[in-house]
């Protein structure tokens, strides 16, 4: 297998600067903000340092331009972003998105780097294709950004691709450990998306990602929740997937899968409470891998999220690229004797149930 790989060092410059609690009052120091640029870029490193890198066909996103924006964002949330970015900085619109100086010009990059992976794929290019990019996108909605994204970059790369290439059906599996909301409203009424995000229940945003959120109109059922138990580890990852994200994929037969790439339902994440180690997302990969072979001829494009521990980010992103390029590396993570082994990997009685109630709903479809 051939893969694209997409990264930029000014992903790496985007400035969320130091975080200030809305209301706090001064009442402590402000401390890094979670959403830094270490674990993307030490993500990068290791892709080099491993030797990785030479396995891999290297792209080089450009910017993406305001009508790929304009397809998904509406035209005064991108030039609210625009005379901010060149003003010094500000906020996406929840209050909780910082930005500094350059900031649109770098979340452009972002979306840019989704398209440049997903044209990767579709041209021929490669077989299939990671972007590593920074700031992530799918809590973006159409009028606003929140939940530290900007531009929503997996949609922005999906209205672009079905444009320019004339693609019917696109299934979005989302994987990060929040639901992944902007996506999901971005095109909750478009029967040609499906969109499925596995997800730690009521984490972020509070009251998002239900099972009975379902689409609308001629769009019925094609939005998939599937909420699972905080604690949740390798195994109800892995049957999640097996007996809801592929039967649902499988059903909807699509020209391509696009996957929200977030390594934040890791076991060190800081922000999550989940328990999925290196091995598992290599298992996750591995299963949207065969699903894309036996149904759009392998074309999967990954496009990163979250992922907030700097320590481990880079090991699950690894073992997710070498199952997309199919070489294995020497690099050994260093702490999978102490995930792998813990009870929280093993598939729960009440997970079990989590995940039954969302396969229900395939059969539904």
């Amino acid at each position: 297998m051939t893969t694209a790989y997409v990264w930029h060092e000014r992903y790496g410059w985007y400035d969320t600067g130091n975080f200030h609690p809305p209301g706090a009052g001064g009442s402590l120091p402000p401390h890094s903000h979670y959403d830094s640029p270490e674990p993307r870029t030490r993500l990068a490193s290791l892709v080099e340092a491993s030797g990785l890198a030479r396995h891999l066909v290297r792209i080089t996103p450009g910017e993406a331009t305001r009508e790929d924006l304009l397809r998904v964002h509406t035209a005064a949330y991108v030039d609210r972003i625009a005379r901010a970015s060149a003003a010094g900085g500000g906020d996406a619109g929840d209050g909780w998105t910082p930005f500094g100086p350059g900031a649109y010009d770098i979340a452009a990059l972002a979306a840019g780097g989704a398209i440049a992976a997903t044209e990767a794929v579709l041209t021929g290019q490669a077989h299939n294709a990671y972007a590593l990019v920074r700031p992530a996108g799918h809590h973006a909605l159409p009028d606003t950004g929140m939940g530290w994204c900007v531009f929503a970059n997996i949609a922005v790369a999906v209205a672009r691709a079905r444009a320019r290439h004339g693609l019917e059906r696109v299934a979005v599996v989302d994987y990060d450990v929040h639901h992944g909301n902007g996506t999901q409203d971005i095109f909750a009424s478009d029967p040609g998306v499906l969109t499925v995000s596995v997800h730690q229940d009521g984490l972020f945003p509070f009251d998002s990602g239900h099972r009975h959120e379902r689409g609308g109109g001629t769009a019925a059922d094609t939005v998939l929740n599937v909420p699972l138990p905080a604690g949740s580890g390798n195994g109800a990852y892995a049957a999640a997937f097996s007996r809801v994200v592929v039967p649902a994929v499988r059903a909807f037969v699509p020209d391509l899968i696009i996957v929200a790439s977030g390594f934040d339902a890791s076991a060190a994440d800081p922000l999550g409470r989940m328990g999925v180690s290196a091995r598992g997302y290599r298992d996750l990969a591995t299963q949207l891998l065969e699903l894309a072979e036996e149904l759009c001829g392998g074309r999967l494009v990954m496009c990163h999220e979250g992922g907030y521990s700097p320590v481990y980010v880079p090991y699950c992103g690894l073992a997710v690229l070498e199952a997309m390029s199919g070489h294995t590396t020497d690099i050994v993570d260093p702490y999978a004797d102490f995930y792998d082994a813990r009870p929280y990997q093993e598939l729960t009685p009440w997970q079990t149930t989590a995940i039954e109630q969302a396969a229900a709903l395939v059969g539904d479809r």
